[in-house]
């Protein structure tokens, strides 16, 4: 199989999962929104976005949460959980997606991905609406990991990934992490895994543009 990546959140969040698992898989930067690009992808991904996992059989999987599953099983490994617990991960992924993860996607846009890229000015209203949002949700997230290190118990999972999807630059984002602080020591403990941390090590991966101070 073939990983198809970038260093957006997405793609990021992908390899991160595979280098995590330990996965059989090739790793190939690519930019399918790159000028004269699109033909060569589409059949692959018809949203020409990434990431996009190129099968065995020359068939392919988009979109992120489902490449998880699929490195997941390659790798013989229960990173996506199975059986009693997948219903659990199932929740925080849906949550997450639609609340915390969602909060962080919206100010990162305006603050990060926007100034990067010029895409326009930041979004006052946008951000402020996105930091109620991370409050709100923050609220409830932090509550749950000051009971268990993991949103699954004991060990890590997969929910852990996806809901810290956007959180790799949030710094640069003013995202206010540390005002939660089972969040803080949970993602802290996210941050010291080489995975994670370092996901495109050693990978063909131009860095992304600096955002302007």
């Amino acid at each position: 199989m073939k990983l198809l990546y970038s260093r957006n959140p997405n793609p990021r969040l992908a390899v991160a999962v595979a280098r995590q698992v330990s996965a059989p898989v090739e790793f190939e930067f690519a930019a399918p929104l790159a000028p004269g690009q699109a033909e060569r992808y589409r059949p692959l991904n018809p949203c020409l976005r990434l990431p996009i996992l190129v099968l065995s059989d020359g068939g392919s999987l988009w979109e992120a949460d489902a490449i998880a599953c699929r490195l997941s099983q390659a790798a013989g490994s229960d990173f996506w959980r199975t059986g009693a617990a997948e219903p659990s991960m199932i929740q925080w992924l849906s949550w997450g997606k639609e609340n915390f993860v969602r909060a962080c996607e919206m100010v990162q846009f305006e603050r990060v991905t926007k100034q990067r890229y010029a895409l326009g000015p930041v979004d006052a209203a946008n951000v402020d609406e996105g930091l109620r949002r991370f409050a709100d949700s923050a609220a409830l997230l932090d509550a749950e990991l000051a009971t268990r290190p993991w949103l699954l118990g004991d060990t890590l999972s997969y929910a852990d990934f996806r809901m810290a999807s956007f959180l790799p630059h949030y710094p640069l984002a003013g995202l206010p992490l540390d005002a939660w602080p089972a969040i803080a020591r949970w993602y802290a403990r996210i941050e010291s895994l080489q995975a994670w941390r370092d996901p495109f090590h050693g990978l063909d991966a131009p860095e992304l543009p600096a955002v302007p101070d």
